[in-house]
C-alpha cells in the first residue's frame, strides 16, 4: 500500500512539475512549450524530489516537528534540488549526449547542469510544498480507499512503462537519424573537397602560361565551398526533417543542446552540431508554413 501511495504520489507531482515547466517556458518563449523528457505530461525529475521530501519530513523526527526552522527547510530543499538537477543531467547526458536545460548563460553555475539562481527559487519552492502541499496531500491519503491507489497505481504503472519505453525507442530512433544524417554530410563534403583537391593539383600539371587563370578558378572554387557545405547541410536536414515522428520532433525540440562525444573529433562535433541546427531550423519553417495557408 505505501508504495503505491508513493508511486501515484510520484505521478501527481511530476504532473504539477510538467504544468509548472509548460507555463513557465511557454510564457518565457512566447510560445507554447511542452516540456519534459517523456511524451505524456509528467516531468519525473519534480516528481522524484517531491516525493523524496515527503518520505524525509514525514519519517525522519526532527525533521517532522512542527517548530523546525524555515530556512532549515529552504537550504535542505536548494541543496536536494541542486543534487537532482546535477545528476539528472549527467545521467540523460551520458546515455543520450544532450541537455534537456542548459545553465551556462545564468551566473554562478556548475558545468551549465545547475546554478545558484535556480536552485534558490527550487528551494523556495520547496518551502511552500513541504508546509502546504504535502501536508495537505496527506490529508487527502486518510480519505482515500487502499483499493483506489492500488488500481489507480497498476494503470498508472502501466502507462507510464509505455511512455517511458515509447520516449526511448523514439529519441534512440532520432539518435540514429542525426548520425545517419551526418554520414551522409560527411560523404558529400568529401566530395566537394576532392573536386577542389583535384583544382588545386591541376596547378601543378599546367604550363606557366595557364597558372593565373588556373589559380583564379582554385580560388572562386574555395570561396564557393562553404556556400556549397551551407547548402548540402540544409538540403539533408530538409529531407530528414520530414521523416520524423511526432514524438521525434516533440523531443528535438524540447532538448536545449546535443554536447560533443569523445569518440569524435572537434571538426566532426561542429559539424553534427550545425546539422541539428539546421534540422530544428527546418522543423520551425515547415510548422510556419503549415500555418500561413491556415491564416489566410
Amino acid at each position: 500500500m505505501l508504495i503505491t501511495q508513493y508511486f501515484v504520489e510520484f505521478i501527481f507531482y511530476s504532473f504539477l512539475g510538467w504544468v509548472w515547466e509548460s507555463i513557465y517556458c511557454t510564457a518565457k518563449e512566447k510560445k507554447w512549450a511542452d516540456r519534459g523528457f517523456l511524451f505524456g505530461p509528467i516531468c519525473p525529475i519534480y516528481g522524484s524530489c517531491v516525493v523524496v521530501a515527503s518520505f524525509v519530513f514525514n519519517n525522519i523526527p526532527v525533521l517532522s516537528e512542527p517548530d523546525f526552522p524555515i530556512w532549515a527547510i529552504f537550504i535542505i530543499c536548494c541543496i536536494g534540488s541542486a543534487v537532482a538537477e546535477f545528476g539528472t543531467s549527467w545521467v540523460l547526458e551520458k546515455r543520450f549526449h544532450a541537455r534537456w536545460w542548459d545553465y551556462s548563460n545564468v551566473p554562478l553555475n556548475i558545468q551549465g547542469r545547475i546554478c545558484v539562481p535556480v536552485s534558490i527559487a527550487f528551494g523556495l519552492a520547496g518551502i511552500l510544498v513541504v508546509k502546504f502541499l504535502i501536508p495537505n496531500i496527506n490529508n487527502i491519503h486518510e480519505v482515500i480507499p487502499a483499493i483506489v491507489y492500488e488500481i489507480s497505481g497498476i494503470v498508472l504503472a502501466m502507462l507510464f512503462g509505455a511512455d517511458f519505453a515509447l520516449t526511448e525507442a523514439s529519441l534512440s530512433a532520432l539518435l540514429k537519424d542525426v548520425e545517419s544524417m551526418h554520414e551522409e554530410f560527411n560523404i558529400q563534403a568529401q566530395q566537394n573537397y576532392e573536386k577542389i583537391t583535384a583544382a588545386q593539383s591541376a596547378v601543378s600539371e599546367r604550363i606557366r602560361a595557364e597558372v593565373t587563370s588556373i589559380e583564379t578558378k582554385v580560388n572562386m572554387e574555395k570561396e564557393t565551398m562553404e556556400a556549397r557545405i551551407l547548402a548540402t547541410r540544409k538540403r539533408i536536414s530538409e529531407i530528414h526533417a520530414g521523416g520524423l515522428s511526432f514524438n521525434q520532433k516533440r523531443i528535438l525540440t524540447s532538448i536545449k543542446k546535443f554536447t560533443s562525444e569523445k569518440n569524435k573529433t572537434l571538426k566532426q562535433n561542429t559539424d553534427k552540431q550545425a546539422l541539428i541546427a539546421n534540422l530544428k531550423e527546418a522543423l520551425v519553417n515547415k510548422a510556419q508554413c503549415k500555418k500561413e495557408p491556415e491564416e489566410e
